[in-house]
């Protein structure tokens, strides 16, 4: 993302008068008569006060043919471009080749059992490029032939399926298909942050989370055509195909209103291989470790599984040193994602504080944003649309003074439910736990506009 406020190689600092105290004062009050008014206002000030010294800094084109008065056009705007792509997959630019998912330097002993990062500090609107979804590996990504993929649906005893089925993938993509935009976030994401600050940036501390459109069959459709007994049924165990054969109980109550698919799509294309190729599940509103990829297997029960990754893993450490075991929703939970860690504010003057909200019990009802640690807040913008379990996307308006500020955000669900501080976090659930951290974040903007991870109880 071209951030360029933000990226001190890209720009040279502005006169130090390009926004005054004055001008400050005056922009703040128009930002409580109107939005309109607020940005004239604020960018009058700005280009008044640093229009003469930028135009004395500005790198003019050469001359042309030695004569001064004719300036030499790029090579772009004069010549032959490249010619259409006869065959291939489209890149990005070669100037955003800096924008990638990371890992973690130490995170895991080996990258086949692992998780690489999205950038959400430079992603736009609420969609994550497939290119760019996080990911998180328990013994390594495999590229299935989807023509020799099969999906099973049995039941744990006779009589919970009248006719237990095996589905090659194109009978799933012959059956008629949903498109749907939901978000999928990991248990563990923000988990490094129980104890105290543990990472620099967004991408680090909240980018275990992605959004994406995905298509495929609802769940519920495949028990029906397997004859499926909902009323002794109670529990589906989903089974992946990767060599750690991931295995996730899922409550039917979840899968009756067709919520939960049997992905192939995603983002108009068929999912990629580290994102569960050809055919993942797709639960909406529950952590990521539930939405299994290279799905082999559907087995309908009548109670929960506690296999190995729900007995073991994937449960909350209380602070009376029980584990509560099964809590998968990922509750209400909001990051600033500009300004934020590891960005730098080039000048003082107007910002557009944007960030990403979302909620697995529904939708985003409201985001409110603080840039003084949490004693005044105000509303922010919602961008449209909003949707159930999905990412939405907040702006705020903001004029920096020069001066130390704390940004955070503060999102409510239409539950009614909203995020916790670091302090009532820690109240319910001590500083040793791992999953299911979603305490409210704060960033440090410094005088010089360095911006830091800090926390504020």
């Amino acid at each position: 993302m071209n951030t360029h406020w933000l990226n001190p190689g890209r720009l040279r600092r502005a006169p130090e008068n390009f926004l005054g105290r004055a001008s400050l004062q005056t922009v703040a009050h128009e930002a409580r008569a109107g939005r309109r008014d607020f940005l004239r206002n604020a960018f009058a000030a700005a280009s008044g006060a640093a229009a003469s010294a930028a135009l004395a800094q500005a790198n003019p084109l050469p001359p042309s043919g030695g004569d001064p008065n004719i300036l030499a056009l790029p090579e772009h705007s004069k010549g032959l471009g490249q010619g259409v792509a006869s065959e291939g997959y489209g890149k990005p630019s070669q100037y955003e080749a800096n924008l990638q998912r990371r890992q973690s330097p130490g995170l895991t002993q080996t990258t086949q059992s692992s998780v690489s990062f999205a950038p959400l500090q430079s992603m736009f609107g609420i969609v994550t490029p497939s290119g760019l979804h996080f990911e998180r590996h328990h013994q390594g990504w495999w590229d299935i032939d989807p023509s020799r993929h099969r999906l099973m649906v049995n039941g744990s005893e006779p009589g919970m399926l009248k006719t237990p089925m095996v589905f090659t993938l194109d009978e799933i993509m012959r059956l008629p298909s949903v498109s749907r935009f939901h978000f999928i976030e990991c248990g563990a994401n923000t988990g490094m942050e129980w104890g105290n600050v543990a990472v620099p940036t967004a991408q680090y501390s909240h980018g275990m989370l992605s959004c994406s459109e995905f298509t495929g069959v609802p769940l519920i459709t495949l028990l029906e055509m397997a004859g499926a007994d909902l009323k002794k049924g109670r529990f589906v165990l989903a089974e992946g195909a990767d060599g750690s054969s991931m295995t996730r109980t899922i409550p039917l109550s979840q899968i009756l209103n067709g919520e939960v698919l049997v992905a192939y799509g995603q983002n108009g294309e068929m999912l990629r291989p580290e994102n569960g190729y050809p055919l993942r599940l797709v639960v909406p509103g529950i952590q990521g470790v539930s939405w299994v990829k290279y799905l082999r297997r559907i087995e309908l029960g009548d109670k929960p599984y506690a296999t190995k990754d729900e007995a073991i893993h994937y449960m909350d450490l209380m602070p009376n040193g029980l584990h509560r075991q099964y809590t998968s929703i990922q509750e209400c939970k909001s990051v600033v994602t500009t300004p934020s860690g590891g960005q730098v504010l080039l000048d003082r003057g107007y910002y557009n504080i944007t960030g990403l909200a979302w909620s697995g019990r529904g939708k985003v009802a409201r985001v409110d944003v603080s840039v003084d640690g949490g004693r005044n807040w105000r509303a922010a913008r919602l961008e449209a649309p909003v949707m159930s379990k999905c990412l939405s996307r907040f702006n705020l308006d903001w004029v920096w003074d020069g001066q130390p500020a704390i940004i955070q955000s503060r999102a409510t669900d239409d539950s009614g439910l909203a995020q916790p501080s670091y302090r009532q976090s820690r109240a319910a659930r001590g500083t040793r736990s791992i999953y299911h951290n979603n305490s409210i974040q704060s960033w440090l903007v410094q005088a010089n506009g360095e911006v830091k991870n800090v926390q504020v109880s």
